[in-house]
């Protein structure tokens, strides 16, 4: 079976891979029959001639493999017809800018599968890069506050060499006693905790954060019965809040009221609510200045954040009053850091990282008669129609 790691070509191209040259050397040692091509590509991390040194052939033409390997989507005008790809489409939850997409790889006979639904069998993500966005959008937050309080100068992210130069700049900063409130437990909100342990910052529980004041720079990390509570006033668990978030409305504002920086980490399902309002931002009591949307959902549970920023231009500023952008150096916005793409700034950990878990746990499908069943639960498209998993998505690409 012929394997392809594809060039990116969504624009801005991403330089992330999927299988970085330790790992391809890795996988055609275990699996000899495996035969490995990479598209030539000069936006990659990993350079051409790093692939090319442990005697992988570097082309352009990828026509003659199986399996084609993304990060990021693929323009619908450069899929190859009747091939199967993996690489995050954005459909999975009817995202309407990639609809033709999704009925391009339907017309296209492409066998699709969304990197976002590898899970084993209790529907646990198995490769993801969500620890190094927590990662980056940790580092980014304390740029921006630097930035927006005129108080210290942070390098981008993208300028340095590896997580641990990051580590490196944010120990250089002093910070007044300010508090961070930070949302999930998942990966991505574990990898912005990372950061905030090793620059030395202090966690304090609910109860603390809430109540006292401290000399130095705190932060508390926060779970969804955290900051949602029933509308009944009852106490279950998260089961619960998972299973009936319509049962539920949001308690953020306790911590909106008392913090200056929020890194959202959360994962927001749909029918929760929202984590604070537009309404609830303009409360004279409402204190956060600076906002860091790592899960950057438009329009969504962050009021905040009313577009996705980039690299080049990561941050801007939100107008609560007139809910509206303004500069976020504005006295009057709250400053908004929400990159959708945060570990392409840190693109070869990412990747290294990522690479670890593909070679762990898709690939071995490929060889064992996909006897975990990974592949099948992945696979959104095969014979030019939805799978029965993914069949509630006919509606989105007819357009109704």
């Amino acid at each position: 079976m012929k394997f392809a790691i594809i060039k990116e070509q969504k624009n801005p191209p991403d330089k992330r891979v999927v299988l970085p040259p330790s790992a391809c050397r890795s996988l055609l040692k275990t699996f000899p029959e495996m035969e490995i091509k990479v598209e030539s590509s000069e936006n990659r991390t990993f350079t051409n001639s790093s692939y090319e040194n442990i005697g992988i052939e570097v082309t352009n033409n990828i026509d003659d493999c199986d399996v084609m390997l993304g990060v990021k989507e693929v323009p619908k005008e450069v899929l190859i017809p009747n091939k199967k790809y993996f690489f995050f489409s954005h459909t999975i939850k009817e995202q309407p800018y990639n609809r033709t997409l999704l009925k391009a790889v339907l017309d296209k006979n492409i066998e699709l599968y969304d990197h976002e639904v590898i899970t084993d069998q209790k529907g646990v993500r198995l490769v993801a890069f969500g620890r190094y966005a927590g990662i980056v959008g940790a580092y980014n937050i304390f740029r921006t506050y630097g930035l927006k309080n005129n108080l210290f100068f942070l390098p981008k992210a993208q300028t340095l060499h590896d997580q641990q130069e990051l580590i490196t700049e944010l120990k250089k900063i002093k910070l007044p006693n300010i508090k961070i409130v930070l949302t999930g437990k998942g990966r991505v909100s574990n990898g912005a905790k990372e950061m905030l342990d090793a620059m030395g910052l202090k966690e304090v529980g609910v109860g603390d954060y809430l109540q006292k004041e401290f000399e130095k720079a705190v932060y508390t990390q926060i779970d969804v019965l955290d900051y949602n509570k029933r509308k009944d006033g009852k106490v279950i668990d998260m089961y619960d809040f998972f299973n009936n978030p319509t049962d539920y409305k949001s308690d953020f504002m306790r911590f909106a009221k008392v913090s200056d920086v929020y890194i959202a980490c959360h994962f927001y399902g749909t029918g929760a609510p929202y984590i604070f309002t537009r309404e609830e931002a303009k409360d004279p009591y409402f204190r956060i200045k600076v906002v860091a949307d790592v899960s950057c959902d438009i329009d969504g549970p962050v009021a905040s954040t009313i577009r996705s920023s980039t690299i080049a231009d990561p941050i801007y500023g939100y107008d609560a009053k007139a809910e509206k952008e303004i500069d976020f150096l504005n006295e009057k916005a709250i400053a908004v850091m929400a990159v959708d793409n945060l570990p392409n700034e840190l693109p070869k950990d990412a990747s290294l990282g990522f690479g670890d878990n593909f070679v762990k746990h898709v690939i071995p499908a490929f060889f064992n008669g996909d006897k975990d069943g990974i592949l099948e639960r992945a696979r959104m498209t095969q014979n030019g129609k939805l799978t029965k998993n993914f069949s509630y998505l006919q509606d989105f690409i007819d357009g109704k």
